[in-house]
C-alpha cells in the first residue's frame, strides 16, 4: 500500500546545502518519515548527523528503525554516537555486514569498516536483522532490497575493495549492500548508500521485484570511481526516463554530479539538509 505523508531529509553528506551551520562530511545520513513510522538510513561517519538533527529540530529518539546500508565506516561510522544517547531501534543490515572491510590502494591493506562486531550490539541490547532475502518489509510500505541482480556488465566494483574472510583477503562484492525502498503515491523512492553494485544494477532490480515505476532516488552512486564510459552510459540511462527525480550525493562524485545536473531533467542538489517531500 502506498504511504501519504512521505518527508526524507539529508542529515549529513559531503557538501553543505541552503541550510547554513550543519556540518558535513565524507559519509551519508538519511531521516525518514513514512505514515507515521520514522526511521534513519545510515549514519555518517561521526556525530554529525546527531548534531544536524538537533539543528533541523529531528527528535532522533522517535525512530522506530536504523537502517545501515553496508559496512564501510563512512555509513555506519556514527551508530556507536547513536546508541550513546539512548537511541537502540531495531537494526536492519544485509547479509555480511559484519565482514571485516578493507581496502588496498598500495600496501597495505587500509580498514574501512565498522568500529564494531555483533558482539557489540549484542552487549548494549541492540536487536538486529540479518537479512538474506531479496525484499523484506521492515516497517509498512518501507522495503530493504538486497541480492541485486548485476545485468549491466559495465558495472562491476572496484578492485581496491577486499573483505578479510576465514583467514585471507578476497575481492569484496558487496553482498551485504541494501537500498531502501518506500512506496508513496507517487511512485516508489529508492534511498542509496553507496552503490557499490552498480546503481543501474540496482535500480533495474528494484523495478523489476515491484513491478512500479521510480519516482525519486537519493543517494550515492559511486560514480566518482566509474569509467568515464560508465558514467556516460548511466547518464544515457537515467536521460531515458527512469527516474522522475533524482538527488545523487556523497560517492557520486563532483565531475559526475555536474553532468547529472546538466544533462537530466529532474536531478537536483541532494546536499547536507536537503528535505523532501511526498504527498
Amino acid at each position: 500500500m502506498s504511504q501519504k505523508n512521505v518527508r526524507i531529509v539529508t542529515l549529513v553528506e559531503n557538501q553543505g546545502g541552503v541550510h547554513k551551520g550543519l556540518r558535513t562530511e565524507h559519509g551519508i545520513s538519511f531521516y525518514v518519515e513514512s505514515n507515521g513510522k520514522r526511521l534513519l538510513f545510515d549514519t555518517g561517519q561521526s556525530e554529525a548527523f546527531l548534531e544536524n538533527a538537533e539543528k533541523l529540530k529531528i527528535d532522533l529518539r522517535k525512530i522506530d528503525a536504523l537502517c545501515l546500508s553496508h559496512g564501510h565506516y563512512d555509513h555506519s561510522g556514527g551508530v556507536r554516537k547513536l546508541f550513546a544517547q539512548g537511541i537502540t531501534p531495531p537494526l536492519w543490515i544485509g547479509k555480511g555486514f559484519f565482514d571485516e572491510k578493507y581496502a588496498k590502494d598500495g600496501t597495505p591493506y587500509d580498514y574501512v569498516g565498522n568500529d564494531f562486531d555483533a558482539e557489540y550490539f549484542k552487549s548494549v541490547g541492540i536487536t538486529y536483522h540479518e537479512v538474506d532475502t531479496e525484499v523484506q518489509e521492515i516497517l509498512p510500505g518501507v522495503y530493504v532490497v538486497t541480492r541485486f541482480e548485476g545485468v549491466f556488465p559495465d558495472e562491476t566494483v572496484n578492485p581496491r575493495f577486499w573483505v578479510f574472510r576465514k583467514g585471507a583477503f578476497e575481492q569484496d562484492t558487496f553482498g551485504d549492500e541494501i537500498s531502501l525502498v518506500l512506496e508513496t503515491p507517487k511512485g516508489l523512492v529508492v534511498l542509496l548508500g553507496c552503490s557499490h553494485p552498480g546503481v543501474k544494477n540496482i535500480l533495474f532490480t528494484i523495478t523489476k521485484r515491484f513491478s512500479r515505476k521510480i519516482y525519486a532516488v537519493l543517494g550515492g552512486t559511486h560514480m566518482v570511481e566509474a569509467t568515464e564510459g560508465s558514467v556516460e552510459r548511466s547518464l544515457q540511462y537515467f536521460s531515458e526516463g527512469v527516474v522522475e527525480l533524482l538527488g545523487v550525493s556523497h560517492c557520486t562524485g563532483e565531475k559526475a554530479s555536474k553532468l547529472i545536473a546538466e544533462g537530466i531533467k529532474g536531478s537536483f542538489a541532494n546536499r547536507t539538509g536537503s528535505m523532501l517531500w511526498i504527498d
